[in-house]
């Protein structure tokens, strides 16, 4: 009892519990296993394939999807023409008399017109305060477009 009362008279605000000891320990996370989607059995540590039922882990499968994707995407890349490509994009500026910059900008405003129109279809209004942030979503990308436009006119060259 004299251990945990110690200096109880001079000290008499304190808890007369004796302070637990502080030790310094390195603190380990463990990390939660992981489980078969199929047959909710654990996974041996390292192994790709479940032991019961041989279906992969989940990491391996989405990261397998993913390469899929890549590869699809890139085949779609590889069988681009872009020699055709380059010709309708001419054959656009011709059409519409403008040069290249120009016509980048007429393009970049009216994706930004799209925006404008696609935050209305998109985004519910329930409240006012959705309401006003659907109104100032609109006015950003109306803004965009209004100064691609803009920028658009003073890049054409006039003819003299």
């Amino acid at each position: 009892m004299s251990d945990i009362a110690q200096n109880a008279e001079r000290d008499f605000w304190t808890p007369p519990v004796a302070p637990p000891a502080i030790t310094v320990e390195p603190v380990t996370h463990v990390s939660m296993v992981e489980a078969c989607d199929q047959c909710e059995t654990e996974f041996i540590p390292g192994a790709k394939y479940c032991h019961v039922c041989g279906s992969e882990r989940a990491e391996i499968v989405s990261q397998s999807v993913l390469r899929k994707w890549m590869h699809r995407c890139m085949d779609a890349v590889r069988h681009l023409e872009f020699q055709r490509v380059e010709s309708s994009v001419i054959a656009l500026r011709q059409f519409l008399g403008l040069p290249a910059l120009s016509l980048v900008a007429f393009s970049i405003g009216l994706i930004c017109l799209l925006g404008a129109i696609g935050v209305g279809l998109i985004f519910t209004v329930q409240t006012t305060l959705d309401w006003q942030a659907v109104q100032v979503w609109r006015i950003e990308w109306l803004l965009g477009a209004t100064a691609s436009f803009l920028a658009g006119i003073l890049l054409k060259k006039t003819s003299n």
